[in-house]
């Protein structure tokens, strides 16, 4: 009796090992993993102010000599909206994560190879990212006064940051690259890449609405979603895509059902012995 349970709780383990719930356990630890390396990248990058508010003031004048255009002609027309303006402080306090992990959850069940190509773009992305907000450290435009910005978080709410003094779990002077571009843009390629028709390429919308509600509330350049996009674009370049379409058949190998002779199991021709002529007939013969 101890046998058999040991038996059958040894199978029960080995089946977990290799079944699917371990690989969606081991998936969830590495975004986990992910996650907190993003955090705690962010906390170590902490405590330059000044470098921060300075990189902030250079990238705002460099935009300007790339006429891009300035954030404060986006955003200041929509001040007048409350209703606006608390719609886009929810979209970027609210969308960011949860749409990454639905996209995840979605092709890890439906896509496992896309699933595969997203996660290791946006763990590229991420560790690119925490690069640069190690070696550049930079206050976003509600944080630099040359630009004009209202912290539209703290104003209208629902805000996500506090004062950064007071923050321990994030580093305000991270802002290029965008992430929530970053991330936002990895999930709409994922999702155009899975989807058929024309219409998959709405999927696009979500990118370009980050864009646009991070500049709207502060928190972004137009600079820091182009670097993201462009890091993003470089490691897509560099991944193996995973092939949607069905394995080609050789051509020897295509067969046409309906042209094929079907034959039973064991029906095999053979020639048929001539038998030799009986005496009856030939002794009949003989007396005719």
């Amino acid at each position: 009796m101890d046998t058999t349970e040991a038996g059958s709780g040894r199978a029960a383990a080995e089946r977990w090992r290799s079944g699917p719930v371990r690989r969606a356990a081991r998936e969830l630890a590495l975004v986990a993993a992910l996650f907190l390396a993003y955090k705690a990248g962010r906390v170590a990058a902490a405590g330059r102010t000044s470098t921060a508010l300075t990189n902030g003031e250079r990238v705002w004048r460099l935009e300007r000599l790339l006429h891009l255009p300035d954030e404060a002609l986006l955003q200041h027309p929509l001040l007048a909206h409350d209703l606006l303006i608390r719609l886009a402080n929810c979209y970027y306090a609210w969308v960011h994560f949860p749409a990454t992990a639905l996209c995840l959850v979605w092709l890890y069940a439906r896509h496992p190879a896309h699933y595969r190509w997203i996660r290791r773009a946006l763990a590229a992305l991420t560790a690119a990212a925490l690069a640069l907000h190690v070696l550049v450290p930079l206050a976003p435009p509600r944080m630099t006064g040359l630009t004009g910005l209202v912290d539209t978080g703290s104003r209208y709410g629902p805000a996500v940051y506090g004062s950064p003094e007071a923050d321990t779990l994030s580093n305000q002077y991270a802002a290029m690259p965008s992430l929530h571009v970053g991330w936002a843009l990895a999930v709409a390629v994922a999702l155009v890449a899975v989807t058929p028709g024309r219409l998959r390429w709405l999927w696009l919308a979500h990118p370009l609405v980050t864009l646009l509600v991070v500049v709207v509330t502060g928190n972004h350049y137009w600079l820091d979603g182009i670097v993201a996009t462009v890091l993003l674009a470089v490691i897509l370049s560099l991944l193996p895509r995973p092939d949607r379409r069905p394995p080609v058949v050789p051509a020897a190998r295509r067969t046409r059902p309906h042209l094929v002779a079907t034959r039973r199991h064991g029906d095999v021709r053979r020639p048929r012995p001539r038998r030799p002529p009986s005496r009856a007939g030939s002794m009949d013969g003989g007396r005719r």
